[in-house]
């Protein structure tokens, strides 16, 4: 390690202006407390949500901002047939705590899938059923939007981001899922204004309110 070019030793000090390297990465401190930062970034189908792919497809990363000292953090992930919202952070502590299962964060789907939901399948989706990994449903599930068709929509509202939960949930009654977006994640909503594949900084509003969620496990 290295202070201002010049080689750490054992018990010196670093402030905030000192330029700090590691393994010939340069080091950014941040003061105590300061707030982290936050994209929200508008997913479309067709991207990963991985640094780097074996199959050259293209990835989120690409579209962000350049991080000074750091990287950007995806909050949970979505599948690449699914779009919409998708947090990213400097902050890896954040990211964890939002993931977590113990913290309860709220994600909130627009689901399409083919004809009408039965009484009994709405039922079934809520009151829970049984996964490979475990007992799954949705916290709330409610017509959304007009008809395309024979298609349908519904907002689904779950607590955990298992691989692929919705779709398999659907699946798990017959139901194959056509278009799955994610419109909400805790406080945080997809703006209807941001165009798949841009991004925007959260506000110090809206940054103070994702990190009261994962505080309040």
């Amino acid at each position: 390690m290295k202070v201002n070019g010049a080689v750490a030793t054992l018990g010196g000090r670093a402030s905030l202006g000192d330029v700090i390297e590691l393994d010939g990465k340069v080091l950014v401190l941040k003061p105590a407390g300061a707030r982290p930062r936050v994209l929200l970034y508008h997913k479309p189908d067709g991207e990963m949500v991985t640094r780097s792919d074996p199959e050259g497809r293209p990835t989120v990363f690409q579209r962000l901002p350049p991080l000074s000292g750091g990287k950007w953090v995806a909050v949970g992930r979505l599948d690449i047939n699914t779009a919409g919202l998708l947090l990213l952070t400097d902050s890896g502590e954040l990211a964890n705590r939002l993931m977590h299962p113990r913290y309860e964060v709220e994600r909130e789907y627009a689901v399409r899938v083919l004809g009408a939901l039965r009484p009994e399948e709405r039922e079934q989706l809520v009151s829970g059923i049984q996964l490979e990994d475990g007992s799954a449903r949705f916290d709330r599930l409610e017509p959304s939007g007009a008809a395309e068709g024979a298609n349908r929509w519904y907002r689904v509202v779950l607590r955990e981001g298992r691989n692929r939960e919705v779709r398999r949930l659907f699946e798990a009654i017959g139901r194959k899922v056509s278009r799955l977006l994610r419109v909400r994640y805790g406080p945080v909503e997809l703006p209807r204004d941001l165009r798949p594949g841009r991004w925007v900084e959260l506000d110090e509003k809206s940054v103070a309110a994702i990190v009261k969620v994962a505080k309040s496990g």
